[in-house]
């Protein structure tokens, strides 16, 4: 294919546009719809977004193979004598131009380019076929850095390969928004590399810090590297003491009474009013204890918890910590942590289940270890500030149990009651699906539960025992007044 055939393809593509744009405009020929010519432009038009979609990540995945084709040509009419590092420069620095792209933002681009087409065959395939997104891909590329040839195809495989031993359930990766995906990706990332999560924890605790940013409008923001169990208690306890604060007398939204209350406790005895100022003097370095406490789920594989495993626990709100934070918050968590122990054989806790209609503790934190988040697709919404939700509702004969109640957020939850959006049917391991106004269903996003990794003095006689034959408990050595006893009737002469 020449220069002119590259022209006419394009010119192709600038005349389907052009149909399309009349389309959406509503001048085409021939209208969506001609007995209900406006319905039939709202559901064309969410047809033209989703193709457009599809065109996009398919142009996505031309350009990383055209960059890529361009960066091996290049390299081979320099020459061997032009040093590498100024030829990776040229090439980097060119592509800039080109896509008008600045020289970081074009060599990150070319450096994920080359992972899509060297180790991320699947990923390529379906940018290839509109099924993920460009920015799919850059957290594929991101989250396989630094793992050899089999853990990147592991990774991979997980997400893309629906013939993969242990594929991912629930909504496809292309249906997730890309910072969801990166949150899965790197839940998956940490399982399968626990042996190395302690040290990078250790060395992540050293560079713990402060960091300052200013920002336009007079604002800036003030942030903090911490220890994740830390983090996720403060940003909880801050909820909690906003939601505690809310009433028909308080003007402040959640996002600026969680904002308020971290600056009172940064500056001292200062308090913040209704407009974000400081009012009263700053004397001291904390505030007084408050009696509002935060409830945190650590979900702790029972082999981890024994120290018999090093497999990461889970933080409700932030993902894979170390055994170590683990047991240590599980020995040390008080009342602010709630320990969930997941069976060794499947990875899941059991149903609950209620015959009234108030939802208890025990029930709600199963709904939050069910769903994780919000289960509206796409929402970040952590778990501690939703609501419980009869997907039927009580009136009308619905039940208290797990598998008809979702966890929708307060803005999900008002979207529920005031607008056509519906939850489908959950389950006691799935969350409810949400079918939208238009009649288009979207899936949500799943948990990725895993059977435990057994030890390796377990995994023999675990492996030898058919399907089905597991006992429900487990006994390792003697127990702690097993040993005493045993230390006195046995002790050396």
């Amino acid at each position: 294919m020449g220069k002119a055939a590259v022209a006419g393809a394009f010119e192709e593509i600038r005349a389907a546009l052009a149909v399309l744009l009349a389309a959406v405009d509503g001048c085409a020929a021939e209208p969506f719809s001609a007995s209900d010519p406006l319905a039939g432009l709202a559901d064309g038009c969410l047809d033209v977004l989703a193709g457009a979609r599809e065109v996009e990540a398919s142009v996505a995945g031309l350009k990383a193979r055209a960059a890529v084709a361009y960066a091996d040509a290049a390299g081979v009419v320099a020459g061997p004598g032009v040093p590498v590092v100024a030829q990776e420069m040229a090439v980097a620095a060119e592509i800039g131009c080109v896509l008008a792209l600045g020289p970081r933002a074009s060599s990150s681009f070319l450096a994920t380019s080359h992972a899509l087409t060297m180790s991320l065959p699947l990923t390529l395939a379906a940018l290839q076929a509109g099924t993920v997104s460009w920015q799919h891909a850059v957290v594929m590329a991101d989250e396989t850095a630094g793992l050899d040839a089999a853990d990147t195809a592991a990774l991979e495989g997980h997400f893309l390969d629906p013939g993969t031993p242990d594929p991912a359930r629930g909504c496809p990766v292309g249906e997730l928004p890309a910072h969801r995906f990166r949150a899965k990706a790197r839940t998956w990332r940490e399982r399968h590399q626990a042996g190395s999560i302690e040290r990078r924890h250790v060395k992540g605790v050293s560079d713990r810090r402060v960091e300052y940013r200013p920002d336009r409008d007079g604002m800036a923001w003030l942030s903090a590297y911490l220890p994740a169990d830390r983090a996720v208690a403060g940003l909880n306890r801050l909820t909690a003491i906003a939601r505690s604060q809310q009433g028909p007398d308080e003007p402040r939204t959640m996002t600026q009474l969680r904002a308020d209350n971290f600056a009172d406790a940064i500056l001292g005895s200062g308090r913040t009013d209704a407009s974000g100022t400081a009012v009263g003097a700053v004397e001291e370095a904390d505030l007084p204890p408050s009696p509002v406490r935060a409830q945190v789920l650590v979900t702790v594989p029972v082999f981890s918890l024994l120290g018999l495993g090093d497999e990461p626990a889970v933080l409700d709100g932030y993902g894979p910590i170390p055994p170590s934070m683990a047991r240590r918050l599980v020995a040390e968590g008080a009342g602010s942590f709630y320990r969930v122990l997941v069976d060794p054989r499947d990875g899941a806790p059991l149903e609950i289940g209620r015959t009234s209609y108030r939802v208890g503790r025990a029930m709600r934190n199963w709904l939050r270890l069910r769903d994780g988040k919000c289960p509206f697709p796409g929402c970040s919404n952590p778990s501690l500030d939703t609501e419980a939700d009869h997907i039927l509702a009580w009136a009308g004969g619905g039940t208290t149990g797990i598998s008809n109640l979702g966890q929708p957020c307060p803005r999900h939850h008002r979207l529920r009651h005031t607008t056509g959006w519906k939850p489908t049917p959950a389950s006691k391991t799935d969350p409810p699906g949400w079918t939208s106004p238009a009649g288009r269903h979207y899936t949500s996003e799943h948990q990725d539960w895993e059977p435990a990794t057994w030890p390796h003095h377990l995994e023999q006689n675990h492996a030898a025992r058919p399907p089905g034959s597991h006992p429900d408990l487990a006994y390792f050595g003697l127990s702690p007044g097993e040993e005493s006893l045993a230390r006195i009737f046995h002790a050396p002469a």
